[in-house]
């Protein structure tokens, strides 16, 4: 009566002959290195024959926390007003380098800098991307993830800019709740941009200047693991 597609890794259906299923087990497709659309369009062809199209019903079973695809990303921006489009790596209109551990793990901020370490990778606000989405609240915790970051071959730092620590964008809407409107449920840490600096200094981490007014036309979300792009 029905097709279960699933594409749980390491787990299957069983078959019932008083109530039955197809069942395509897809994780086996890639598993196998099949090219997994074909392979699914060919299952989903072979039920249309067998059931000479009465069936074309399908549920499809997804870890519970299904991966997130760049196609994904596209519909949010869209629905966001935005304009993406999706490119490969090979065509990425910045070349894209290998992630160097010497590199800082640096804000997205597009801006000159006092550091040159620029092929690290890039996260909102540097550790603060990390910090902001797990919810921390204190400079302790903020510390541990500047050991985390350490421990997984990353040099961990923030900034600031001519104005001063408050210069990095995100930061300044974190630490004065400027996200309270955006319905993420963010909440402001209970430490001062200046106290995060210390923190992240006293971690082992790099403070990072920036110079210069934004000029950024447009924003590159890279999903090509170990490769970064570059600022200018």
């Amino acid at each position: 009566k029905i097709v279960y597609i699933n594409f749980v890794e390491g787990k299957t259906l069983e078959p019932d002959h008083d109530d039955q299923r197809f069942i395509v087990d897809a994780w086996m497709a890639a598993k196998f290195k099949l090219n997994v659309p074909k392979y699914l369009v060919t299952a989903a062809v072979t039920v249309e024959k067998l059931a000479k199209g009465q069936l074309k019903k399908a549920i499809l079973v997804v870890p519970n926390k299904p991966p997130l695809t760049p196609q994904d990303v596209v519909g949010v921006l869209q629905s966001r007003g935005w304009e993406a489009t999706i490119v490969k790596a090979a065509d990425s209109p910045i070349p894209l380098v290998d992630v160097n551990p010497k590199g800082i793990l640096k804000c997205v901020d597009g801006r000159g800098s006092d550091n040159k370490a620029m092929a690290g990778p890039k996260m909102l606000g540097g550790v603060y991307g990390i910090a902001n989405c797990r919810g921390i609240k204190t400079t302790a915790e903020l510390g541990d993830i500047c050991k985390e970051v350490k421990a997984a071959g990353h040099v961990p730092s923030v900034h600031g800019d001519e104005s001063g620590i408050m210069g990095c964008g995100f930061c300044k809407l974190w630490v004065t709740d400027g996200f309270a409107d955006a319905g993420l449920g963010i909440e402001k840490p209970n430490f001062s941009a200046q106290e995060g600096a210390d923190a992240v200094k006293a971690a082992g981490g790099v403070i990072e200047n920036h110079y210069g007014a934004h000029a950024e036309k447009i924003v590159y979300i890279n999903f090509v693991e170990g490769k970064t792009l570059e600022p200018d």
